[in-house]
């Protein structure tokens, strides 16, 4: 089997193509478009220079591109070329600089941004203050650094109806990517520790935020995570014959919840804005 860590940021193959276009509308948008709310009200002297890392197939960006002025530039990274490779496709509505690159080790130089943003890649750092050091390098005297990461996976309804369908499919070694990783990180003491750690010595602002994750049928949610996200990965790892079985699984799972038809669950995340 692979290394846990390693595949829990591997997000290559079909992934990129099925989490843009299932998992984005389901349950990111909406934080997206509040992301970028925040900044483009955020009390700043100036903002012309915003740093996006972990942008993923560039949800946030685009919400980004649309919202703030067009005197400010944006430079959207990632760790993984494929996301950014499909988010560059998909584009923006003017223009973004689009770049490879590890937040644990940005290659910037320091005081270049007034603002970075995150949305929901915190939780994949393999040393939060490392990246959150990073992130305050970069910024410049009284600037922002806002990011989001999901609330515990009970309060994630349709991630916590799949994890807990796959682990009657793979009942000896349940996959657990979804409760481990991106649920994994939530407890508000540790993320504002890590902060200090990363050498932030404000306290952060953190905002929890429901909202509603919708789909047209049971199917769309279970294909989402189960082949959109990481956790394919860890299913077949376990056994790749048994993709399909796991998605159906997952899917009945939300039917049985959810009802048959359209689905309507509950979707909680938290909003860190901390000042440099």
């Amino acid at each position: 089997m692979p290394n846990t860590s390693d595949a829990d940021k591997a997000f290559t193959g079909s992934i990129p193509q099925l989490y843009d276009t299932c998992l984005v509308p389901m349950i990111f948008a909406p934080y997206a478009a509040d992301l970028a709310r925040r900044l483009a009200s955020a009390p700043l002297p100036a903002l012309s220079d915003v740093l996006e890392i972990a942008a993923g197939t560039g949800a946030a960006t685009r919400a980004l591109a649309a919202t703030l002025p067009g005197r400010v530039a944006i430079v959207a990274t990632d760790l993984n070329q494929a996301m950014l490779d499909h988010a560059a496709a998909v584009g923006t509505k003017r223009p973004v600089a689009w770049q490879q690159a590890d937040a644990m080790r940005l290659p910037f130089a320091d005081q270049t941004f007034d603002a970075v943003v995150c949305q929901f890649g915190a939780m994949f750092f393999p040393d939060k203050p490392v990246a959150f050091a990073e992130a305050r390098r970069v910024l410049r005297p009284g600037g922002v650094f806002i990011f989001s990461v999901w609330d515990r996976i009970a309060d994630n309804e349709f991630a916590d109806a799949v994890t807990t369908a796959l682990e009657a499919v793979f009942p000896h070694d349940p996959p657990r990517f979804l409760a481990r990783t991106p649920h994994g990180y939530h407890e508000q003491r540790i993320i504002a520790r890590d902060l200090a750690d990363g050498g932030f010595a404000s306290l952060p602002a953190i905002d929890t935020v429901a909202a509603r994750s919708r789909a047209a049928s049971p199917r769309i949610p279970a294909l989402a995570y189960c082949q959109g996200t990481p956790l394919r990965n860890e299913i077949e790892a376990r056994d790749a014959t048994r993709l399909e079985e796991a998605t159906e699984a997952a899917a009945q799972a939300i039917a049985g919840r959810f009802g048959p038809g359209a689905v309507d669950g509950k979707i909680q995340a938290h909003v860190v804005t901390v000042r440099r």
